[in-house]
């Protein structure tokens, strides 16, 4: 695909709330302290970058509330993960597509269908300023942290004569509704009572309304009289057992080190589920061997 020169071609109409430009994040920086970041379900917004033929590397925009943009030149876009009902000019358009906006066109997003996030990407990736090697906000490492009205993000512009090919992805939406959370062993895992690891794998668990992305804390107690343990490294999906009995659930924007017990750790694919999931969303730890 052809583009023309790279310009301040995208403009925020409405922020929303908690809405921001995102991509795999920044590695290598946890020794200063900076966090991972990155797009919290790499399958969806790897889905919106593949349509367009974009790297996997290339920033998009995660959405967790409705907002509205304009666009300053042509272009495609795709839209995938979360269900916000996406209209442009007030037309609904599809998921998981390739589509065409022109000059002027007005992108919004409304009520949400299902799941929590979706990925808003464009053709050639959203240009934004790099900060670390990479584009991800993050309060005190980049200028914004999350989208402000009248903000304007660069994007590249695409050559007329390249609009013409159209492509869609058929996604399986279990991805959305996943009741099942694989995980493996945490270094503290085997400090647990033979009868606190069974009931780990027993318990149904929710998400509470203290979820963001730097963790998620879940409503269930388990019995914890396991003490604290000195400052070590944790990681996104790192499952921490706090003093309380509670569970935080750590996340792409979380802390680099940490005091609490780390019980579990989740894959990637495991992360991708859990940041689809709203407040009370149930589901259940699986334990998957090495």
């Amino acid at each position: 695909m052809k583009f023309l020169k790279q310009c301040i071609m995208l403009k925020v109409l409405k922020p929303g709330f908690f809405n921001t430009i995102q991509d795999k994040g920044r590695f290598g920086f946890a020794k200063i302290g900076v966090p991972f970041s990155g797009v919290m379900d790499s399958y969806a917004a790897d889905i919106s970058n593949s349509v367009l033929n974009n790297s996997l590397e290339a920033a998009v925009i995660e959405i967790t509330f409705g907002c509205e943009f304009q666009f300053f030149c042509d272009t495609f876009i795709c839209i995938s993960g979360a269900d916000f009902s996406p209209q442009i000019n007030q037309k609904a358009i599809g998921l998981n597509k390739k589509i065409r906006v022109s000059k002027n066109d007005i992108l919004s997003f409304g009520k949400a269908s299902y799941g929590l996030r979706c990925y808003f990407a464009v053709a050639g990736g959203v240009q934004s300023e790099v900060k670390l090697n990479s584009r991800s906000f993050y309060k005190g490492i980049t200028e914004a942290f999350v989208l402000q009205k009248g903000m304007k993000i660069p994007i590249l512009e695409i050559l007329k004569s390249e609009l013409g090919a159209y492509s869609s992805i058929k996604i399986n939406k279990a991805h959305f509704n996943l009741k099942e959370i694989k995980c493996y062993k945490g270094p503290e895992f085997e400090l647990l009572e033979n009868q606190q690891q069974e009931e780990l794998f027993l318990k149904m668990f929710s998400v509470s309304k203290d979820a963001n992305r730097m963790g998620y804390r879940l409503n269930e107690v388990l019995k914890n009289s396991l003490p604290s343990i000195l400052t070590s490294a944790v990681l996104p999906g790192t499952v921490q057992l706090t003093p309380s009995g509670k569970f935080i659930i750590l996340m792409k924007d979380c802390q680099v080190t940490g005091g609490y017990p780390r019980v579990l750790q989740l894959p990637e694919a495991a992360i991708n589920c859990l940041a689809q999931k709203s407040t009370n969303s149930k589901f259940q730890f699986v334990l998957e061997d090495l």
